[in-house]
């Protein structure tokens, strides 16, 4: 290992420690430990937007209780609603199951949070920086990235892999008697069955029973919409309208938002009264050990339903084509932390400029229970969409005739020609053969 460390595995005593502060028990009782031991611990807090935070304003001030030499407040909400848009138009979801997609919504907020936590810390002249993250988690190494990206100077320093933290504190039973025994009333919450972090384009839900596949999406409250499953819970089928112009929502049903981060949470509370964008996933993470998670992410579903509807009857097949294919591969970038990178603005630019731009239009569609809904209009001055094209019945000046059909199709009797020889060449090295009661080629069984 390289003699130049960039992560500390012992708290640098006297120095200046930023640390990413939740108000939780484990950033607490950190928080105070590295007080105690001689450190200088400044606290940072990523107002995300969470669902299930009530009170941001009283988060630094706990920071204070418990030893922080500063505590600051960070506003991320705009900036997330921004890379939360730029996913939108890119398509930027790798991760799917049955065609029902994760938005990626964790390594967004690690994007922001990464990046505008660190900038503060810059400010303050604090230049080593602690999180919650584990070493088997990807966000070590998404907040490793963008901390660095935004600091060359900066130096790790995680008390979770600091042997002398394990030894005092290695569970939370061992950090709640530590923060009672030096003054602090500290109760412990219910544990839950699953742990949760969220911000204001999703929540994710994962670990403790949700690591075993027999336990279902059913032992999950969510916490931006409804249990959908639960037959007691009434929801009633909803239309909504969403606008576009060049790529950006716009309005809701006919409103308009200036401020992205309203526009999300109204996306939010359309979507999560049917608990649209909910789903199970198994995925893999950037150390290729898989993981499940269960996802809620009924605002950004909405926009990519209704921006989706909008590129395919906007756009011409090989376009298409292209942005779902970056948008896969820009997915992964995204998801390993490497939203930033050169090769991810390659892609975000291409979708941004190309696709985006001609994307303007309103979609309406019917929600009902979970990620059932209905497409009822589609409207842009921009669709290439033109029935009377390919119309059925009779129509005056018709874009092509049946004699073109016939030029068009007589033409493809030379690849059609190619691919005969090629398939007898196939047959006769033995890599097809004919199937039995059928002119169609099958694969041999030679190897």
């Amino acid at each position: 290992m390289s003699q130049n460390h960039t992560i500390l595995q012992n708290l640098p005593v006297g120095q200046k420690v930023g640390i990413a502060f939740s108000g939780g028990l484990d950033t607490s009782a950190a928080l105070l430990w590295m007080k105690l031991k001689g450190a200088l611990p400044y606290a940072y807090t990523a107002n995300l937007g969470q669902p299930d935070e009530d009170d941001y304003n009283a988060i630094p001030k706990k920071a204070m209780e418990y030893g922080a030499e500063n505590a600051r407040l960070i506003d991320c909400r705009t900036q997330l609603a921004h890379e939360g848009i730029a996913a939108i138009q890119c398509g930027a979801f790798h991760v799917s199951t049955g065609g029902i997609a994760y938005f990626n919504t964790t390594p967004l907020g690690r994007a922001v949070t990464g990046t505008m936590l660190v900038s503060a810390m810059k400010e303050d002249d604090v230049n080593i920086w602690g999180d919650g993250s584990t070493y088997k988690g990807n966000d070590i190494e998404r907040f490793y990235r963008y901390g660095l990206l935004t600091n060359p100077a900066l130096k790790i320093y995680k008390p979770w892999l600091d042997q002398q933290f394990i030894d005092e504190l290695g569970g939370r039973h061992e950090m709640s008697e530590f923060l009672i025994a030096n003054g602090f009333n500290y109760k412990m919450s219910v544990e839950k069955a699953y742990s949760t972090d969220s911000n204001m384009l999703g929540a994710t839900h994962e670990a403790k029973d949700l690591e075993f596949l027999n336990s279902g999406i059913k032992i999950v409250k969510p916490i931006m919409g409804v249990a959908f499953w639960d037959e007691n819970v009434e929801i009633e089928p909803e239309e909504v309208s969403v606008r576009f112009e060049e790529g950006v929502p716009v309005a809701l049903n006919g409103k308009e938002y200036a401020d992205p981060v309203e526009l999300f949470l109204e996306a939010n509370r359309i979507g999560g009264r049917h608990g649209l964008g909910m789903s199970d996933q198994i995925e893999n993470r950037i150390i290729e050990a898989k993981s499940r998670g269960i996802y809620e992410a009924p605002g950004m579903a909405l926009f990519h339903i209704a921006y989706e509807r909008l590129v395919t009857g906007i756009h011409n097949e090989d376009t298409i084509e292209q942005y779902r294919i970056n948008g896969l591969r820009l997915g992964r970038l995204l998801y390993q932390g490497r939203w930033f990178d050169s090769q991810a603005l390659m892609l975000r630019e291409t979708a941004q400029r190309w696709v985006a731009k001609a994307v303007t239009g309103e979609v309406t569609l019917e929600l009902r229970r979970g990620n059932d809904y209905s497409i009822l209009n589609t409207e842009s001055p921009n669709l290439t969409y033109q029935p009377e094209r390919l119309s059925m019945e009779k129509v005056e000046d018709a874009a092509f005739t049946p004699l073109d059909r016939i030029g068009q199709l007589t033409m493809r009797n030379l690849d059609i020609t190619d691919t005969r020889a090629k398939l007898g060449i196939y047959s006769q090295s033995g890599l097809l053969s004919l199937g039995e009661g059928s002119v169609l080629p099958q694969l041999g069984n030679k190897q």
